[in-house]
């Protein structure tokens, strides 16, 4: 992404995407390309199951994204081996569904077209198949009750366009569908067979013609409680003959049924009637008689699977297997994989000789802490299996040898808002805050070079799992041990240190083998922390306590859904996975901040790591005081009053003199910080403004001046100058920006005074690079005409944020100033490091 503007040629790279997926069933889908697609807030987020790595994130839905589904799916690989272009259809809450396009030869992406709004509500499921290489079925379904079904003409060559109509719309009934699947029905008719399921307990069948109206053809009673899944299978060789297709379903019942559609031979008689025999004792066990076109099928319930101990939320045929040498014809092998809220995934199969269904494989845990699975894929070839959970996060396993599933690396990230985000004093990671009530560490995981080349990042801690959502944190960038201050929905800020078990999976990840961190390391006699029990303060586990292993008696060792297992805290020599993170990567809180009446809004640390500033939301002038709290004792110093409601942001200048504070009363403060050689703090207040129109969401100083930026809810950036005689005078605004200006952070070039880079974060996800240059006197002010801004950057939509830019975070201390790494993190659940060459 290259863009020349007033200050020279800026390259902008995306390095790294976290996000965690949307808690909703459906959310995901494994295409035959074979990447996975997932709902992260209102974008749809796209990851390489090989890398680990989200590659791309798709911005044009206004609401939280519920379900996506790839034109072809993995069990249309056999279909779609010409096919250059792949398509993905996501739906949001609002009932938006839109077409999405991936080119495999460059991987880029565009946005194809917005379906028309035919849903009123969200869209709860989309299920597609491939008729032919170019042509496409699929249906929606939506909590409104109603039903489309779809045709999709692809074009033939990579310039044409999609052809789209809707065939079918119709309402079905009081109680909405939650669950689709299509399917072409055997035999020579072109018949296609549409299964719905929801919140009446029953499977509705319809059929119909490839291009005329779907009729209500029977239904299928059994399951006890809502349908939550089907999937039809392609044609399964049964006796020698390729005439049934077999439908699986699951239920909140905790039960999977799978359900037999036999051709009839018999053919119907000359009313349309089908010609029914005598009765038997097999017509009571057989249930319906599906018609469709001039054919008819028997359905009768083949299985039922009982196994999980909890709602069954996902089933899924295992996408065909190659049955040639040559590779041009395949087989549906009889294989399903269900995912439960129990926790588990289970993987089923008729046993050989007498044909029972049986659970071949069970991978997961039946969990004593966290709710299960929501869904469960198949990778296009079969050999891996992903679930995606109730804490936003994937667990895929893949196939080693013989039916030896083992865990495999994937994507992390938070499942809500993302806060606040910065980098650590040494720069190797970066640790970000969520209103998922957990803060986490990522950094790149460096490998030897004879090994791979490059470096992948990945989430390598999660130090905080807390009780409350998160809404700000700050790293201590002083000397010694790693340490954070965090503040939540709660009167009290919290103070984490670094854990031996931590320092060394850092040591791991960077490959550094550095005095200065075995040092460090010799000091520390934490080896990690245990939550409590109420999810709020977590306890130090200390190097000795490890060997003392207590011994557990009869009713204590029993674990119930109260008991919380101990952590093992582990250094890690390969990035972790969700288990791993959940538990045994805690930091201890070494201390607790109290004093502000309300919940914690913004803190902050200066630069020489003496002092932290911390606000709450307020709404009134007592409560909106700026605490002054000194690191190491942790006690409060200064308690600094201007501001009549909430301090939303706050920032030390660059020499530690000055502190900056914005707020929702539309005014910023600038406070002068002294310190005396007894170490006394002395601070005043030198100057209060009404800066903008609207709120002031962010600030951020000049790393080499006493100039600062402050940005608004009312679309502008204004640049300011604290005088010799401490006045403050502004220096300029920069042009009206498109939406909010939420998140601005401002880095130096060259070791240049006069020279910056402005990041701007706005609400709609956008972020702009400004370059700032200034004109000084010898005196060190700045003269006429003062300061030149001149926009370089504006960063691809499909690599920026959906929804606003919450924290823009530039990493401190680069060696190599022509290419810096800026962070941010957004509303869309997303966290991002960009690489910034100048």
């Amino acid at each position: 992404m290259q863009m020349r503007g007033g200050g020279g040629e800026v390259e902008v790279k995306r390095v790294f995407i976290g996000a965690g997926c949307n808690r909703i069933v459906n959310n995901v889908s494994w295409g035959a390309s074979g990447f996975v697609s997932f709902g992260a807030h209102n974008a749809v987020a796209i990851f390489c199951p090989k890398s680990a790595q989200i590659v791309a994130t798709l911005p044009g839905h206004k609401s939280v994204v519920n379900c996506t589904h790839w034109l072809p799916t993995s069990k249309f690989l056999f279909k779609a081996k010409q096919l250059e272009q792949h398509y993905l259809l996501s739906g949001d809450a609002d009932g938006s569904i839109i077409l999405w396009e991936l080119s495999l030869a460059d991987g880029k992406w565009r946005q194809v077209l917005q379906l028309p709004q035919m849903h009123k509500k969200g869209v709860t499921c989309i299920s597609g198949i491939m008729v032919s290489q170019t042509e496409a079925m699929f249906a929606s379904t939506s909590s409104d009750c109603t039903v489309c079904v779809w045709e999709l003409v692809f074009p033939m060559t990579g310039s044409g366009d999609c052809k789209l109509s809707c065939l079918d719309s119709f309402s079905i009934g009081s109680k909405s569908m939650v669950a689709l699947s299509l399917a072409e029905l055997p035999g020579d008719d072109g018949q296609i067979v549409l299964a719905m399921g929801g919140l009446d307990n029953k499977i509705h069948l319809y059929s119909g013609g490839r291009t005329g109206k779907l009729v209500h053809a029977c239904e299928l009673k059994g399951h006890t409680d809502w349908i939550r899944s089907l999937d039809f299978s392609l044609p399964i060789n049964v006796n020698g003959e390729v005439n049934n297709i077999f439908l699986v379903s699951s239920s909140q019942d905790k039960g999977i049924r799978i359900w037999k559609m036999a051709l009839n031979c018999t053919m119907l008689n000359g009313n349309g009637m089908y010609k029914k025999g005598e009765i038997s004792l097999s017509s009571y066990i057989e249930g319906p008689v599906l018609l469709a076109g001039s054919s008819s099928f028997q359905i009768s319930l083949e299985s039922l699977l009982i196994g999980h101990e909890d709602w069954v939320y996902s089933v899924m045929w295992q996408p065909p297997l190659v049955s040639s040498i040559e590779g041009d014809t395949y087989y549906q092998p009889q294989s399903i994989l269900s995912a439960s809220m129990d926790k588990t995934m289970m993987i089923w199969q008729p046993e050989k000789t007498s044909g029972v269904w049986m659970n071949v494989v069970t991978v997961g845990e039946l969990s004593h802490c966290a709710l299960g699975f929501y869904g469960g894929h198949w990778s296009p070839n079969g050999d891996s299996i992903l679930a995606h959970g109730y804490g936003g996060s994937f667990h895929l396993w893949k196939k080693v040898g013989n039916d030896n599933w083992l865990p495999q690396k994937v994507p992390s990230g938070h499942f809500a808002p993302v806060t606040d985000i910065s980098w650590a004093r040494s720069g190797d990671y970066i640790i970000t805050a969520s209103h998922d009530q957990t803060t986490r560490i990522y950094a790149p995981w460096k490998v030897e070079a004879s090994l791979q080349d490059g470096e992948f990042w990945h989430e390598i801690s999660r130090p905080q799992v807390h009780g409350h959502d998160i809404n700000c944190m700050a790293v201590i960038h002083g000397k010694g041990n790693h340490r954070f201050v965090s503040g939540a929905d709660e009167k009290v800020a919290r103070v984490f240190e670094a854990p031996l078990s931590f320092l060394k999976t850092l040591n791991n990840a960077t490959l550094q083998k550095s005095c200065s961190s075995d040092d460090i390391l010799g000091n520390v006699q934490i080896l990690g922390a245990n939550m409590s029990a109420l999810g709020l303060s977590q306890k130090p586990i200390y190097v000795q306590a490890v060997h003392e292993i207590p011994e557990r008696s009869g009713i204590d060792g029993i674990d119930t859904l109260e008991t919380i297992p101990d952590a093992i805290p582990t250094v890690f020599t390969e990035p972790p996975i969700e288990d791993q993170l959940a538990w045994h990567t805690l930091w201890p809180e070494s201390h607790k901040l109290y004093g502000h009446g309300n919940e914690l809004f913004s803190l902050c640390c200066d630069h020489k790591g003496e002092l932290v500033a911390s606000s709450c939301k307020a709404q009134s002038a007592a409560v909106a005081e700026v605490w002054l709290w000194q690191v190491g004792s942790w006690k409060a110093v200064g308690r600094l009053q201007s501001h009549t409601l909430t301090v939303t942001q706050m920032e030390f200048s660059h020499d530690d003199n000055y502190l900056l504070t914005v707020s929702r009363d539309r005014q910023f403060s600038v406070f002068s910080i002294t310190r005396t050689g007894s170490g006394e703090i002395n601070y005043s207040l030198l100057a209060r403004q009404e800066g903008h129109k609207r709120i002031i969401w962010s600030c951020s100083w000049n790393p080499h001046g006493h100039e600062f930026a402050t940005g608004s809810r009312d679309k502008t950036v204004k640049i300011w100058a604290v005088e010799k005689d401490s006045s403050i005078r502004q220096l300029m605004t920069l042009p009206q920006f498109m939406s909010s200006v939420t998140a601005l952070s401002w880095v130096g070039l060259h070791h240049q005074r006069d020279h910056g880079l402005l990041a701007v974060g706005m609400e709609n996800g956008q972020i702009e690079l400004w370059n700032l240059s200034c004109n000084r006197a010898d005196d060190g002010c700045i003269a006429a005409p003062g300061l030149a801004a001149a926009l370089v950057v504006r960063i691809d939509p499909f690599t920026c944020h959906a929804s606003a830019v919450n924290r823009l975070a530039w990493k401190k201390n680069q060696e190599d100033h022509t290419s810096m790494q800026l962070a941010s993190c957004g509303a869309d659940n997303c966290v991002r490091v960009f690489d910034v060459t100048v």
